[in-house]
C-alpha cells in the first residue's frame, strides 16, 4: 500500500527543500549508497540532508498511513512514496540512510529503546570498544582478501531486501531531547514547594505535557517513548504502573516511589475530578438559568419553572461537592504539611549528627585548647621579649655613635622657622608685585584720560607732540617713585612683622 505523496505546499515548507535545484534532488534521489566508499564526503552529505529531511516530516506528522506519532519514525517502504517528487521520482537510498542512522544512533529501535536498561547514552566499556575496533578490522579485511566474506555486502542487494531488513519504528533521538528538555522546563516553571506538585498518573502527566512543543501534539506512543527517556537517559523521574514522580537530581540518595507518593496522587487526584466536577456543574447550573431565562421571555412559564427546578438540583449537588473539595483539599494539605516536618526532622537529625562529628574532633576537645591556649601566650611573651631586646640593642647603638636627641630636636625646630621665613619673604615679595601692577594699571587709566588738545589750538607737529609727552611721562614717574618707595618701606615692615 503506498502513501500520498506529500503536496507543493508542503514540499515548499521545507527547508531542506527551499533552497534546492532540481540537479541536487535528482543526486539526493539516486541510489548514492556505493559512494560510501568511493565518495565518502558526498555520500556523508546526502545522508545528512535525509536526516533532516526525515525528523521535519516526523515533527509535522506527515508520515502518512494514519501515523501521528511525532518522535518515532515508521520506516516502510511506502515511506519513499511520500517523497515523490514531479519531475525527479521517488527517493531510491532511503533505505541505506535509515540503515546509517541506526548505526549513527542517530535513530534506535523502539522495541530496544523502551525495553533495554541501558542508557542509549552508555555505549558500553571503552577498553572493550577499542580491543574490539583493533583486533576485529585487521580479521575483517583478512576474511575480505581470501574471500570468505563480502567486502560490502550491500551493493548487492536490491531496495527490496534493504527495506526488509530495515523495515519498523524508529525512535528519533533528535526530537526526543528536544521534547524531554521542554518538558523539564515547564516542570521545574510549575513546580511548587509540596509533594502532590511533582506527581502524576500516567492520565494527568499526558494531559499536562502533550502540548509540551509547539504544534507538535504528542500521541500515546510519544508520552511513552519520552517517560522511558526522562526516566533512565536524564533520571529526572521514577515510575511504576501508576505513579510517575519526579525527583531532585542533585540528591544523592535512591529515589523510588513510595505508598506515601501512591496516597498522596489518589488524593491529588480525587481533589481535581471533584474541581473537575464542580466546574462542569457551574456551567449546567449557568446553562438552566439561561435556559429559564430564555422561556420567561417567550412566555413559556412551564419550562421556565422545570428549569428552575433543575437548577436547583444541581445547587444542592453542587453545594455537597463543594463539601467534600473542601474536606479533600484540607486533608491533602495537612499530608503534605506532615510530610514536610518529616523533610525537617531529617536535614535536624543530619545536622545534629554532623555537629556532634566535627566537636568530637581531637583538636576541639578542652585538655586540647588549654594546651593550644597555653602555648600561644607562651610564644607571644617570647616575641615580646625579643622586641623589647631589639630596641634595648638599638638604643644603645645610638648612645655608641654619640648622637644627641635634643640636639637634633634643636636643629628640626630652627629648619621649622627657617622655612617659615623664606615662606613670609615670598609672601611679602608676591604682594610688592602686586601693587606696581595695580600703579601701572592706574598710570595706564589716568593717561588715557589726558585731556584732549582743543580744537581751536592750532595741530602740533610731531617733535612738538613727543616733547609734550615726554613732560608728562617723568611728571607721573615722579609721583610713581614717591609711591613705590613709600610702598616698599611698608612692604619691608610687613616682612619684618610676618618673620
Amino acid at each position: 500500500m503506498s502513501a500520498a505523496p506529500l503536496n507543493v505546499v508542503q514540499f515548499s515548507s521545507l527547508p531542506t527543500y527551499s533552497g534546492a535545484s532540481t540537479s541536487r534532488l535528482q543526486a539526493l534521489y539516486a541510489d548514492f549508497s556505493r559512494q560510501k566508499q568511493s565518495n565518502p564526503t558526498s555520500y556523508r552529505s546526502n545522508v545528512d540532508w535525509w536526516r533532516h529531511t526525515l525528523e521535519t516530516i516526523v515533527s509535522e506528522g506527515w508520515q502518512g498511513e494514519g501515523y501521528s506519532d511525532r518522535l518515532v519514525l515508521h520506516a516502510s517502504p511506502s515511506l519513499a512514496d511520500i517523497f515523490r517528487y514531479e519531475g525527479v521520482g521517488k527517493p531510491l537510498s532511503l533505505s541505506t540512510v535509515v540503515t546509517e542512522l541506526c548505526d549513527s544512533k542517530a535513530y534506535i529501535p523502539l522495541q530496544y529503546f523502551l525495553t533495554s536498561t541501558q542508557s542509549i547514552y552508555d555505549h558500553g566499556s571503552l577498553p572493550l570498544r577499542i580491543a574490539s575496533y583493533v583486533l576485529g578490522k585487521p580479521l575483517w579485511w583478512a576474511l575480505q582478501q581470501v574471500g570468505i566474506v563480502d567486502g560490502d555486502q550491500s551493493r548487492s542487494e536490491s531496495d527490496a531486501q534493504k527495506w526488509r531488513k530495515v523495515k519498523g519504528d524508529y525512535v528519533v533521538v533528535d526530537l526526543v531531547e528536544k521534547a524531554a528538555e521542554a518538558v523539564i522546563a515547564r516542570q521545574r516553571c510549575g513546580e511548587g514547594i509540596s509533594l502532590a506538585d511533582v506527581l502524576y498518573s500516567p492520565g494527568s502527566f499526558k494531559a499536562r505535557f502533550k502540548d509540551v512543543l509547539p504544534d507538535m501534539p504528542l500521541s500515546e506512543l510519544d508520552i511513552k517513548v519520552l517517560v522511558r527517556y526522562l526516566e533512565r537517559d536524564k533520571r529526572v523521574l521514577v515510575m511504576d504502573k501508576e505513579v510517575i514522580k519526579f525527583v531532585d537530581t542533585i540528591s544523592t540518595e535512591p529515589s523510588q516511589v513510595t505508598a506515601v507518593d501512591h496516597g498522596v496522587l489518589e488524593l491529588k487526584t480525587a481533589v481535581e475530578n471533584l474541581q473537575a466536577q464542580v466546574d462542569d456543574l457551574q456551567k449546567k447550573i449557568d446553562e438552566r438559568t439561561r435556559n429559564a431565562s430564555d422561556a420567561l421571555r417567550q412566555k413559556r412559564k412551564q419550562i421556565a419553572v422545570s428549569h428552575l427546578r433543575s437548577r436547583k438540583q444541581l445547587e444542592e449537588l453542587l453545594s455537597k461537592r463543594l463539601g467534600s473539595l473542601t474536606t479533600l483539599q484540607s486533608t491533602l494539605l495537612s499530608v503534605e504539611t506532615a510530610i514536610g516536618d518529616v523533610e525537617i526532622m531529617r536535614s535536624f537529625e543530619t545536622s545534629t549528627a554532623t555537629l556532634k562529628s566535627i566537636l568530637s574532633h581531637p583538636s576541639l576537645q578542652r585538655e586540647k585548647i588549654d594546651e593550644t591556649m597555653d602555648v600561644m601566650a607562651a610564644a607571644t611573651a617570647d616575641a615580646q621579649e625579643v622586641d623589647a631586646a631589639i630596641r634595648l640593642g638599638g638604643d644603645m647603638v645610638q648612645a655608641e655613635l654619640g648622637v644627641d636627641e635634643d640636639e637634633l630636636e634643636k636643629e628640626l625646630e630652627q629648619m621649622a622657622r627657617d622655612a617659615q621665613l623664606e615662606q613670609a619673604e615670598a609672601e611679602g615679595r608676591r604682594k610688592v608685585e602686586d601693587r606696581h601692577a595695580e600703579e601701572e594699571e592706574r598710570l595706564r587709566e589716568k593717561m588715557a584720560a589726558a585731556p584732549a588738545t582743543p580744537v581751536a589750538e592750532p595741530e602740533l607737529g610731531r617733535k612738538e607732540m613727543s616733547a609734550r609727552f615726554a613732560a608728562l611721562s617723568r611728571q607721573h614717574g615722579a609721583h610713581r617713585d614717591s609711591d613705590t618707595q613709600a610702598g616698599s618701606e611698608e612692604d619691608r615692615d610687613h616682612i619684618r612683622e610676618a618673620a
